[in-house]
């Protein structure tokens, strides 16, 4: 076995572990490791060999939905690895609109490891939302959701080709018109 595919292993097993209690919104309350590697599979799929980006597609939740800290994924994972999914983790503290502004804003200056792990993220929850509505949520905010995606990628474009035409076939599927010239209102360019 090779040394990348043990530390994929490794990753996987980790993110598995901490995830392990934690389901999906959708009605079958799928497993939420399901999304991590899920993430990490679009990015191998569309060219990504980077393992640094694979690896933190698979702990790209980890921060933000477990008890694992930054620190934590550096110890066992490295530093390039734990800057990545520093740079995909919400602030915990801030109120959800505010967080969701602050991806858009935040995303156009990542870097291209952390804009490829978001682009991947932001396909599985879009295709995620397009097979099925989450409990408690409405087609309205599942509509809301997917341009407020479109805007978060808007940030991110240049990066994958493939990543970024399945996320506009998606969009455009679902209403959002000309999803990769998207309009960013000027309340959400503020910090």
């Amino acid at each position: 076995m090779s040394a990348t595919t043990a530390l994929i292993i490794k990753t996987t097993n980790f993110a598995a572990i901490k995830h392990k209690n934690q389901r999906r919104k959708d009605p079958e309350k799928t497993p939420y490791i399901n999304h991590p590697i899920g993430v990490a599979n679009y990015l191998v799929e569309a060219g990504v060999e980077d393992t640094d980006v694979i690896q933190a597609a698979l702990l790209h939740d980890t921060v933000e939905d477990t008890d694992t800290t930054i620190e934590e994924i550096s110890s066992v994972f490295g530093q390039q690895v734990a800057s990545i999914v520093a740079e995909v983790t919400d602030q915990k503290g801030l109120e959800k609109a505010e967080r969701k502004r602050l991806q858009i804003i935040h995303a156009k200056n990542a870097s291209k490891q952390a804009k490829l792990v978001k682009l991947a993220d932001k396909l599985y929850n879009i295709t995620d939302l397009e097979r099925s509505l989450p409990e408690s949520w409405t087609e309205e905010r599942r509509h809301q959701y997917f341009i407020w995606a479109a805007k978060v990628v808007k940030g991110c474009r240049g990066i994958n080709s493939r990543l970024e035409e399945q996320i506009d076939q998606v969009l455009t599927r679902n209403g959002v018109e000309d999803p990769a010239n998207i309009t960013l209102l000027e309340n959400e360019l503020h910090e």
